[in-house]
């Protein structure tokens, strides 16, 4: 093979001085103006000085120069390892633009005075927010309401592990059943507020308050008393989000070798012993990543209480997410919304994460 046929590369080795410090400049260039006009917009936006900046596209347009700028400038420096991190720069240069961005552009919202119904716009107002937010019993009143949705999971985790079990088994029809248990997973939350919560549950002619009324109900309300409202909001949102464990749960089972399950039986391990000494530890790994994921959907839980109930009544049935939605279209109090969802976001990150590592410690194999 002749040498016109090799592939040429630039190893660090044929790297010069010259034009590492050329990558280095241009690097480093490109974040000092990136640096100088984000300075120049946040002393803009905090009235220090005006530099005519209306928007903060300058900016926008500053990061993507800087981005381009540490693509071209990893390989002049690095050669053919840079030219191997733009697979996954670029994308993390632009996962970075979307999340970090608008994170700290909460931040600031968060400790400002901001209500679209008042003229003087967004003011700063350091800890105000936080401090009304520690001595407001509505949002602590819907951070309670979310232990005890979350707690709920664990019955529906025990009602979808039944449902799995039983379509794993060898019943008639069992395929109808597969997907007419999935039928609620496919509706989307705002019609299932509307179909059962608007609809049959209605206190006058829906179907179920009649057949309340026949059973002995004189005055059926789901939703007048708190704890009978809190409690209808948990089987709509059970009801829709069951089959998902459900079916997570049926793959696991399915995917048990059917061998295991014989030599128990060989064993001796029969019925509820069998399944506590051999599915049930079989399934943990997808019994944990199940729970995981709908503890996720859980703390995210608002269009149901949005439109059926609006957080009624008196606060009883309010997740974190319909008081922050409520706090922004009620009451235009963008600043202090903006300052309860960052709260909450971070109570999440902190939840989830002890959740992952006890998950981890739990579905470890002990020996």
């Amino acid at each position: 093979m002749s040498g016109s046929d090799h592939l040429h590369v630039v190893t660090s080795d044929a790297i010069t001085p010259g034009r590492r410090r050329l990558g280095m400049g241009l690097i480093w260039g490109s974040a000092a103006l990136l640096g100088v006009v984000a300075l120049a917009q946040t002393a803009q936006e905090a009235g220090w000085r005006d530099f005519g900046f209306q928007t903060w596209r300058p900016t926008l347009y500053a990061y993507c120069v800087w981005a381009t700028a540490l693509c071209w400038g990893q390989v002049i420096i690095r050669g053919e390892q840079g030219r191997r991190t733009l697979f996954v720069l670029p994308a993390a240069l632009f996962v970075i633009s979307l999340t970090v961005f608008p994170l700290l552009f909460g931040l600031v919202i968060a400790f400002s005075d901001w209500n679209l119904s008042s003229p003087d716009g967004r003011q700063f107002n350091g800890l105000a927010n936080l401090r009304q937010m520690w001595a407001d019993p509505f949002y602590w009143n819907a951070m309670t309401n979310m232990v005890w949705y979350t707690l709920a999971i664990v019955v529906e985790y025990a009602v979808a592990f039944g449902l799995a079990l039983l379509l794993n088994s060898q019943i008639r029809a069992r395929k109808f059943f597969r997907v007419a248990f999935l039928l609620p997973l496919m509706l989307s939350p705002v019609a299932v507020s509307w179909m059962i919560g608007k609809s049959m549950l209605e206190a006058r002619f829906g179907p179920l308050a009649r057949l309340a009324r026949g059973l002995g109900w004189d005055n059926p309300s789901f939703f007048g008393s708190p704890e009978v409202a809190r409690f209808t909001i948990m089987l709509m949102d059970a009801w829709t989000f069951i089959p998902f464990m459900m079916i997570m749960l049926l793959a696991g089972l399915q995917a048990i070798p059917k061998e295991l399950t014989e030599a128990s039986r060989v064993d001796g391990a029969t019925g509820w012993r069998s399944f506590w000494e051999v599915t049930f530890p079989l399934m943990l790994p997808v019994s944990i990543t199940a729970i995981l994921i709908r503890i996720i959907f859980k703390l995210k839980l608002a269009d149901i209480v949005i439109n059926v109930t609006s957080g009624g009544p008196g606060g009883a049935t309010d997740t974190v997410t319909s008081f922050i939605f409520r706090e922004y279209r009620d009451r235009s109090n963008v600043g202090y919304g903006t300052m309860l969802a960052m709260v909450y976001l971070v109570i999440i990150v902190i939840v989830m994460t002890v959740l992952m590592k006890l998950a981890a410690s739990w579905s470890r194999p002990r020996t």
